[in-house]
């Protein structure tokens, strides 16, 4: 791996960490505004708590090392819950300006996932 490659990698997954922790952290901890949003988009509010949990321990998963297989299941759980953000936000008729985030942590994602090392990476079959 380049050093430009780890760089990437690093910035990208530290952004993605931050931002999954600290959404998920507000999400377990049941702020009015998240509730009231959940309410909007038309989710209960038990489902902050789920989706805090899975994120906080998605960011476990990709911060830790070895475990691939964990970490392509925790960045597929990141893209789902963030593509359903945003079609949720889309559906409501929400305003572009509340699809950043979601789309910002998808990309994140993408980024992170294609990026890192060959020792986070699944071992392919064929070799």
């Amino acid at each position: 791996m380049t050093k430009r490659n780890r760089i990437i990698y690093w910035i990208a997954t530290v952004w993605l960490a931050l931002g999954m922790t600290s959404t998920g952290i507000v999400q377990l901890m049941k702020i009015d505004e998240e509730v009231a949003l959940m309410n909007r988009l038309g989710y209960p509010a038990y489902f902050l708590t789920i989706i805090g949990v899975w994120k906080l321990l998605g960011v476990i998963a990709i911060l830790i090392p070895r475990f691939p297989l964990v970490k392509e299941w925790a960045y597929a759980g990141f893209v789902f819950t963030m593509s359903g953000a945003v079609f949720s936000h889309l559906i409501v008729g929400d305003e572009a300006k509340e699809l950043f985030g979601p789309v910002l942590l998808i990309v994140l994602s993408v980024v992170s996932w294609y990026f890192r090392p060959a020792d986070r990476r699944l071992i392919s079959l064929n070799q």
